[in-house]
């Protein structure tokens, strides 16, 4: 018979693996989502029309090649239109945009600068297509996207479409993909498989315009694109042939502050959309939404209480000092990683530091969270 103290000390231990590791298992298991392609669709040779809707602000630097990059894309010209909404930039953005409108730009100035799902929204209610396409400046659009967007939008089950990331390093090159990219992504595509994802990659997806009615200006969009697909009875997928290429920060220390970021948002998204967390509203997204965002953000805390309940512990079982032995070896891997650049470059040291350095984000965010921080107003990291 386990004493109470085990008992908790093996619920934070399954707690602490369950995001990661469990709740994949899970949706292994889980019956599949059937594809379905109507046959109009599939006949149709009309192509749709096309919003692309970029977010910026104070962009001088990079907006003129992002524009040229969105205006290489293979699709005909007379299907697609280009919005730039400027969220209150104060350099040239603005004038760099309005040299494009020959090429069917349309600058959408916001004045007053209130949060990029703000500039979004301006930019939706003047949006002409039945597809909106979203992008941040930093993100490089292959020329075949759109051909794969339209394509996956023959599924009339399918709401909203989220590309899969690839990092540049800073000389242009495609970086090797993360052990935690390649883990993140294959977990988006289990869930797309299943039912629908919990959150899209913010910097480049598409949706139904009418999914859009339901815009929130007070939640991220990757988050609430989601949700309103669910609501109105589609899905959210990733599909591995979209792909958003963009660099990687330059600033370790700023890679960090924009997890805590992201976290911070994810929190009162969910604050404010509590009903996501009730299975007999939303079935099947509620659990979703449990699992890889809610436990994901327990982790911190369940790593704690398990290294203090597995002290506790020692005297019950052996099993409890190769448990012991197994987190202090990891800790000191995240440790040693932290203290040498050169040794993150190692596979063996890489994933713990990483590991933890989300952990630690997800604590401090939290925090801040509980102590009222709110972050409104988006500023897109300098890359």
């Amino acid at each position: 018979m386990l004493s109470t103290i085990e008992i908790i000390c093996w619920i934070s231990f399954f707690g602490a693996i369950y995001s990661y590791f469990l709740y994949p298992i899970v949706l292994l298991g889980l019956p599949k989502r059937q594809v379905r392609e109507t046959e109009d669709m599939l006949q149709s040779t009309s192509q749709p029309f096309i919003t692309f809707i970029i977010t910026a602000f104070n962009e001088e630097q990079n907006i003129k090649e992002k524009i040229e990059n969105t205006l290489e894309i293979n699709f005909p010209e007379t299907q697609r239109e280009i919005l730039v909404a400027s969220d209150g930039s104060t350099d040239a953005t603005n004038d760099i945009v309005r040299a494009f409108a020959n090429n069917n730009v349309k600058l959408i100035e916001v004045q007053e600068r209130k949060g990029k799902e703000n500039a979004q929204l301006a930019a939706i209610q003047q949006a002409k297509g039945e597809l909106l396409v979203f992008s941040d400046v930093a993100t490089r659009i292959p020329q075949d996207a759109l051909d794969h967007i339209v394509k996956a939008f023959n599924d009339p089950q399918i709401g909203a479409i989220s590309s899969e990331d690839r990092f540049l390093t800073q000389d242009g090159k495609v970086a090797g993909e993360g052990a935690y990219v390649k883990y993140e992504m294959w977990l988006r595509r289990l869930e797309g498989k299943v039912n629908s994802l919990v959150g899209l990659s913010g910097s480049f997806f598409a949706c139904r315009k009418e999914i859009c009615k339901r815009w929130d200006i007070n939640v991220p969009s990757d988050f609430n694109t989601a949700l309103n697909s669910v609501e109105c009875g589609f899905v959210a997928v990733s599909d591995a042939n979209v792909l958003g290429f963009y660099p990687n920060l330059k600033d370790e220390k700023k890679e960090y502050a924009r997890k805590i970021r992201t976290v911070i948002r994810g929190m009162a998204a969910i604050a404010s959309k509590p009903k996501v967390l009730n299975p007999f509203q939303m079935g099947i997204f509620s659990f979703q939404v449990w699992s890889h965002k809610i436990m994901r953000w327990l982790v911190p805390w369940f790593l704690l209480v398990l290294l203090v309940s597995n002290v506790v512990c020692l005297d019950a079982h052996w099993i409890y000092l190769v448990l012991l032995l197994a987190q202090l070896s990891f800790y000191s891997l995240a440790f040693f990683g932290w203290t040498s650049a050169s040794l993150r470059n190692i596979f063996l040291f890489k994933i713990p530091f990483f590991f933890m350095q989300v952990n630690i984000a997800i604590w401090q965010a939290s925090l801040m969270f509980i102590a009222g921080k709110r972050i409104t107003k988006w500023e897109p990291s300098k890359r």
